[in-house]
């Protein structure tokens, strides 16, 4: 511990008991005992101060990533007030609800096409556009 080996600590013993006493001897090593105990105690309440500690950093690198995440989760753009105050009553009205939104998609998708084939075919000043009628004849 200090360095004390079974000798030393002999001497120290003889010795302290020719200072001290027989009579006194077993009062001071009790409370010798007991002050070797509460130290004991305070260092385990150190270490597991320390232990706490570390238990509190990770927390906090948690929260931050935590933090982080909502940051993030902040800066998207929100919902319209349409899309958050949808509430169904029944099955029924979401599966109504999502067919009519499907059509919508589907929709939108087919003139995206149109437009995107009329782009997509170049007209050249020299070339006329031939104009069909309804019967397939141009």
């Amino acid at each position: 511990m200090f360095g004390i080996g079974m000798p030393e600590l002999l001497v120290i013993m003889v010795i302290a008991l020719i200072v001290i006493g027989p009579s006194k001897l077993p009062d001071l090593a009790r409370a010798l005992g007991k002050g070797i105990a509460e130290f004991k105690k305070a260092t385990q309440e150190i270490k597991e101060g320390l232990e706490i500690d570390e238990d509190f950093k990770e927390v906090k690198e948690d929260l931050v990533d935590s933090i982080s995440g909502v940051k993030q989760a902040l800066e998207t753009p929100e919902p319209s007030s349409s899309e958050t105050s949808v509430k169904y009553k029944d099955y029924d009205e979401v599966l109504e609800d999502y067919e009519k939104i499907k059509a919508e998609e589907e929709q939108t998708d087919s003139q995206q096409n149109i437009e995107q084939d009329k782009e997509s075919e170049p007209v050249h000043p020299d070339q006329k556009q031939e104009e069909k009628t309804p019967d397939g004849s141009g």
